[in-house]
């Protein structure tokens, strides 16, 4: 069998990383969270807008995506940091976090005295949580429960012609292992639904699938909108890609070949192992955070104009077809596999290629965005502002 190095948990789930998240419960903790992290090595957090005036679905989305940050494998402990007043409460958010066995603190601004009180406790509570996490073991974690996200940003041309399909390589290989990929981006399946409904495992989860494209389109036609607006959008068209249909054609490349077994909502805990699709919007933030709420451990992120983004506790390897744009953004990009392109790599040593990567990313390696520092995270959003 198949190991990697990893951390288990309590509930006896593995993860790749060792991260102290610090979470904001609203937008007016964010300060106070980013002081901690920015104090304390070795602890990450999680700035975002929402938490307040929330109702509904929407007051559910910003918890669940919260929580399943928390609850994400790559994260050993958490402390969460409440204004005292938002619609998140702090303690059952605790609570669902802490049922993975992993520590859990909160603090409340309004109850310490202010910022300052807060940011002081916070960097105690962190100093102590961050020693005990460091004291944990390194185990072999069996490749069989990595779980990782197929995500595409800034496309163009070479994307759909080589690092898409190089990725599906990698994609099934990690599940011929016994391992599980998740492919999302709802907008960007639109036009191929029916390719990616016919591999799907049973008709419940073909249904699922249309389900959410027909619900995508009725918001956008509710918005009065033109989803081809956006999507393409300049970049891809600038990038050589002509329509939306051509776009998700390469999109849908990236998850091989294996069959469908699940599709399920965004930031959900991923409900098995195999092939699954998260509904989420193509936007590579909200996209990737939602991934990492779900449990992947990694993403990798094919792009052909190029993209710097990362996240907050998964890695995120970028991978390219586009020779140009590896060798003008090096610094952002892992995998360069453009010499599909001039007929001097093979589809599968391309594949090959990024599971190497895979492997030794989840093995301990540094993507570039995590030596750069890229720690971007955002939820998305369905309902209006009270």
């Amino acid at each position: 069998m198949d190991f990697i190095k990893g951390y288990q948990r309590a509930n006896g789930e593995y993860g790749i990383r060792n991260h102290l998240l610090v979470i904001p419960t609203v937008i007016c903790a964010n300060q106070v969270c980013n002081r901690i992290s920015q104090t304390v090595p070795g602890t990450v957090s999680i700035p975002h807008q929402h938490g307040c005036s929330q109702i509904g679905a929407d007051k559910v989305r910003t918890f669940e995506t919260l929580a399943g940050t928390g609850k994400n494998p790559n994260v050993g402990a958490v402390i969460i940091v409440s204004l005292g007043c938002e619609v998140i409460d702090p303690h059952e958010l605790a609570k669902d976090i802490g049922a993975t066995g992993k520590p859990v603190e909160v603090i409340d601004i309004q109850e310490v005295g202010g910022s300052v009180k807060a940011i002081q406790k916070g960097i105690e509570i962190a100093k102590r949580l961050r020693a005990e996490l460091d004291q944990l073991p390194i185990v072999n974690m069996p490749i069989s429960e990595l779980r990782i996200g197929v995500k595409c940003g800034g496309s163009d041309a070479t994307s759909g012609m080589a690092s898409n399909p190089a990725l599906g390589v990698a994609s099934d290989i990690l599940i011929e292992k016994g391992g599980t990929v998740v492919i999302s981006e709802t907008t960007e399946i639109i036009g191929a639904e029916h390719v990616m409904a016919a591999r799907c495992s049973s008709k419940e989860v073909a249904d699922k699938l249309y389900h959410f494209i027909e619900r995508f389109e009725v918001e956008i036609n509710r918005m009065g909108a033109d989803m081809r607006g956006g999507n393409p959008s300049p970049g891809n068209i600038a990038g050589g890609l002509s329509t939306i249909e051509e776009k998700s054609l390469g999109c849908i490349s990236k998850c091989g070949t294996s069959p469908l077994v699940g599709a399920f909502e965004y930031a959900e805990a991923i409900p098995g192992k195999g092939l699954y699709f998260m509904d989420s919007p193509g936007n590579d933030i909200e996209c990737v955070s939602g991934m990492a709420a779900s449990g992947v451990h990694l993403v990798c992120f094919t792009t052909g104009r190029g993209t710097p983004t990362g996240a907050a506790v998964i890695p995120v390897i970028k991978i390219t077809g586009n020779e140009r744009v590896f060798k003008s953004m090096n610094d952002n990009l892992d995998v360069d596999v453009s010499a599909m392109l001039a007929g001097t790599l093979g589809l599968n040593e391309a594949g090959e290629s990024i599971w190497q990567e895979i492997v030794e990313v989840a093995d301990g390696k540094e993507t570039k965005a995590e030596i750069l520092g890229h720690q971007e995270f955002s939820i998305n959003r369905i309902g209006p502002t009270l």
